[in-house]
């Protein structure tokens, strides 16, 4: 058995009545939804106007980051946990498989992507915000493997590409408001 395999069936393991709601929902995108308006709140309330092309920055970032995830997914086919017929004692929740194909996670990508992204938006004004967001993104990344639908593979290459789209999706947006600013510095003097 590979260690991707015997490491998954352990992660997988350390399942406990009480985390099967957590866990199931906690990976419910709506679920976060308040998170998101607060984010929403502090970049419009740090960057003003700009707050327009940040969002249109993220926008694209997000969808970049789950359609290169399932383009990715047809390409590779490789099943999912869930769907591995050799792989037993899974542990599902609720009877969730997901899809037939896992790698990458899509979740553990856009995640980690938004985290990055706001990190540099808003991680010099706060503290605890980096290790809060990066602590959010792992979150939701350990709920694919507690579920049984992503073996460790798929949240490490999701990681490298979420970290790889936040980090060019930051750069490009850094680029936009400096030269924002650089015109707005024109047309004042």
């Amino acid at each position: 058995m590979s260690v991707d395999r015997s490491l998954f069936l352990f992660l997988n393991g350390l399942h406990c009545s009480f985390l099967d709601p957590v866990m199931y929902y906690g990976t419910r995108t709506v679920l976060w939804l308040p998170l998101y308006i607060l984010f929403l709140y502090a970049v419009i309330r740090r960057h003003r106007w700009q707050a327009i092309r940040i969002l249109i920055c993220a926008m694209v970032m997000i969808i970049a980051s789950d359609q290169l995830s399932n383009i990715f997914k047809d390409f590779v086919a490789r099943p999912r946990p869930s769907h591995e017929p050799g792989l037993t004692g899974i542990h599902l929740v609720r009877g969730y498989t997901g899809g037939q194909f896992g790698f990458y996670s899509a979740h553990a990508s856009t995640t980690l992507a938004i985290a990055i992204f706001l990190i540099s938006l808003l991680g010099k004004r706060c503290r605890f915000f980096t290790p809060s967001i990066l602590f959010w993104a792992f979150f939701m990344s350990f709920t694919r493997i507690y579920l049984g639908v992503h073996y460790p593979s798929d949240i490490l290459a999701g990681w490298l590409a979420g970290g790889l789209i936040g980090w060019g999706a930051s750069r490009a947006c850094r680029m936009l408001i400096d030269e924002d600013r650089h015109v707005a510095g024109r047309s004042s003097s």
